[in-house]
Order: structure tokens, then C-alpha cells, then sequence
């Protein structure tokens, strides 16, 4: 072998070194368990900001080494039912709208992580994958969407999750 193809075998095996180093300390910001700080909408015509599931959601979102992630979030005004066998279809609608929750694997590239959904509480999830950018702070995690549709008026909306890593 001379010695050019011998220096170019060594430049591509570091450079492939140097990318999974790169892509594996990544990785280590995003392990582990987040709670949820917020979570807001910003409706993109008019700039107005909201609380999605209101001032103080509650939240966990895990990203685990073995590629799987699990997420669940709840408003921080649910409806507390007196008697699970007399609930109310009402009820059960609030109980619904109140709640996302889903799992699946992650695939994370350093600037964005794919959820790709295995199992939801909203079926229309199960089985698509959910895009978040993702920017570190400290000990904090912003996961935001791309424009989509509220579900509440179906005005065109971004959203931005923060999370708070769980020591």
C-alpha cells in the first residue's frame, strides 16, 4: 500500500472517530430523566404566547441509552373524578384533552431529536414520528416544534417545551 492511500485511510478513520465522539457526547446531554418546566404556544400571526396546559404543567420525558424514550404530561388544572365508575363521558374528555403521553425509540443528531412513536395516547400519534429542535441551557432542555396546528382553534402555532434535568 503506498503511502497516500495509507494517509487516506487514516484522515477517513478519524473522521469518522471524530464524528461518532462528536454524536456520542451528544448523546450524553440528552440521557436521562427531565421535568417539565413549561410548556407555551405561539401563535405565529399575531406573536401571542400561551401557556399550553396552563401556568404550572406537570411532566417527565426520559431518553435512555438503549434508544427509547417515554414521555408524559398533564395540565396543572386536571379534573379530580370522585368515583371512577361513575365518571362522566364529560369527565373522560377532560381527563383526555389534559394528557399526552407516549413512547417509542429516539434518534438524536446533536440539533434535533425524532421521536419515533410506538405506542400513544392518542392513536393518531402511534406509528409517526415527532421532530423537536433541541437547545441545552445549563441544566435545561427546550424542545421546540415546527409550526403546526392548535388543536384548540387550529390557528398555526410553535411550540417550546422546557424541561429541568432530575439529578
Amino acid at each position: 500500500m503506498n503511502l497516500r492511500k495509507t494517509n487516506s485511510l487514516l484522515a477517513g478513520f478519524f473522521l469518522v472517530l471524530l464524528i461518532s465522539t462528536t454524536v456520542l457526547a451528544a448523546d450524553e446531554q440528552l440521557y436521562g430523566t427531565w421535568r417539565l418546566v413549561s410548556f407555551t404556544r405561539t401563535v405565529l400571526a399575531t406573536g401571542e404566547t400561551m401557556d399550553a396546559f396552563g401556568k404550572s404543567p406537570h411532566g417527565f420525558i426520559n431518553y435512555g441509552r438503549d434508544g427509547r424514550m417515554l414521555v408524559l404530561i398533564v395540565s396543572d388544572k386536571r379534573p379530580k373524578v370522585a368515583d371512577l365508575a361513575k365518571m362522566t363521558d364529560q369527565e373522560r374528555v377532560e381527563l383526555f384533552k389534559s394528557t399526552i403521553a407516549y413512547g417509542g425509540t429516539y434518534t438524536y443528531d446533536g440539533k434535533a431529536v425524532t421521536h419515533h412513536v410506538d405506542i400513544s395516547w392518542n392513536e393518531n400519534w402511534t406509528g409517526t414520528h415527532v421532530v423537536r429542535q433541541v437547545k441545552f441551557d445549563g441544566n435545561r432542555l427546550a424542545l421546540s416544534a415546527a409550526p403546526a396546528p392548535s388543536p384548540e382553534d387550529g390557528r398555526l402555532v410553535t411550540a417550546v417545551l422546557t424541561w429541568e434535568r432530575i439529578q
